[in-house]
């Protein structure tokens, strides 16, 4: 727990006791940092957040608006969540039926991003700089640099870490066209050279 306010929070944001939040982290109108959860530096948290509790966001992660990261959710650095996306943690809810000690983990990987209105559900795992489009409902493992679409999402294609579409050639090599990063595809696996 911070015992120095060395981030920001709007007025209208709920902090709970027992959480920790790092330097630099802003958190915006209407949002909801839930105890003992784990917000690293530099992160922007958009209006109407809810953090539930024992989630871990590393550093620089940025959540846009009503976005919802419930118990169960762990994220490297360089995360970004876009608007109204959402994480499940129960495989099977129901109203009367109480089923927190089955909540499931998911493991988002390094620069993942999510675009907006994407649904990830539970007990999964996000690979590093793998890219969720918008509306997408993700049911299973991603790999890392994949490009997932659709419901439900079903792999497209790949990206480079600046979000630039990967187009491989005959010799499996492909080029970001933003950052002139090269990258190889090696049985149905993209890593950067």
């Amino acid at each position: 727990m911070n015992t120095e306010k060395d981030y920001f929070a709007h007025e209208t944001a709920v902090i709970d006791d027992g959480c920790s939040i790092g330097k630099g982290t802003k958190i915006w109108h209407f949002s909801h940092i839930m105890k003992d959860s784990v917000i690293g530096k530099n992160c922007n948290i958009g209006q109407n957040v809810v953090v539930s509790p024992q989630v871990i966001l590393g550093n620089n992660c940025k959540i846009q608006n009503n976005v919802s990261v419930y118990t169960g959710v762990i994220c490297e650095d360089d995360v970004f969540m876009g608007p109204s996306m959402v994480f499940t943690n129960v495989i099977n809810p129901r109203s009367a039926v109480n089923r927190k000690s089955e909540y499931m983990k998911t493991y988002v990987k390094k620069g993942a991003t999510f675009g907006a209105n994407c649904t990830i559900v539970c007990g999964i795992t996000i690979g590093e700089y793998a890219f969720i489009g918008a509306g997408a409902v993700v049911t299973k493992d991603v790999k890392p640099y994949a490009l997932v679409v659709g419901n439900p999402g079903r792999q497209l294609g790949w990206m480079s870490e600046f979000g630039q579409r990967l187009h491989f050639g005959e010799n499996n090599r492909a080029v970001c066209p933003e950052s002139g990063e090269e990258y190889v595809l090696e049985n149905d696996f993209v890593r950067k050279l």
